[in-house]
C-alpha cells in the first residue's frame, strides 16, 4: 500500500509564498499536485513525471514550481506570489509508472488571506 504524506501548508497573507512537500513510499511515480477549492472541481495545478519534464495550468505558470527528488519519492511545490484566488485545499497525486495506478494524499489547506 503506497501512502502519501503532506505537508506545508497553512496561511499566508497575498504577495507570500509557501512551499508544498509530499513524500511517496516506495515504488517510481509520476507525481502532480491538484487543488479543489470549496464548491469548484479538483484541478491540476502542476505535475513532474519521473524524468522531469513539467507541466502547470496557466493561472500558476510563472509562480509556482514544481520540482522532485527521486532518491527520497518526494515532489516540492514552490508557491509564490501567492493570490487569494489560490486559497484551496492541495493534494497530492502519485501514479505508479508501470501499473498506471494513482494513489492520493490527504490533502493540506493553503489559505492566502490579508
Amino acid at each position: 500500500q503506497v501512502q502519501l504524506v503532506e505537508s506545508g501548508g497553512g496561511l499566508v497573507q497575498p504577495g507570500g509564498s509557501l512551499r508544498l512537500s509530499c513524500a511517496a513510499s516506495g515504488g517510481i511515480f509520476s507525481m502532480g499536485w491538484y487543488r479543489q477549492a470549496p464548491g469548484k472541481q479538483r484541478e491540476l495545478v502542476a505535475a513532474i513525471t519521473s524524468g522531469g519534464s513539467t507541466n502547470y495550468a496557466d493561472s500558476v505558470k510563472g509562480r509556482f514550481t514544481i520540482s522532485r527528488d527521486n532518491a527520497k519519492n518526494a515532489v516540492y511545490l514552490q508557491m509564490n506570489n501567492l493570490k487569494p484566488e489560490d486559497t484551496a485545499v492541495y493534494y497530492c497525486k502519485a501514479t505508479r509508472v508501470v501499473t498506471g495506478i494513482a494513489y492520493w494524499g490527504q490533502g493540506t489547506q493553503v489559505t492566502v488571506s490579508s
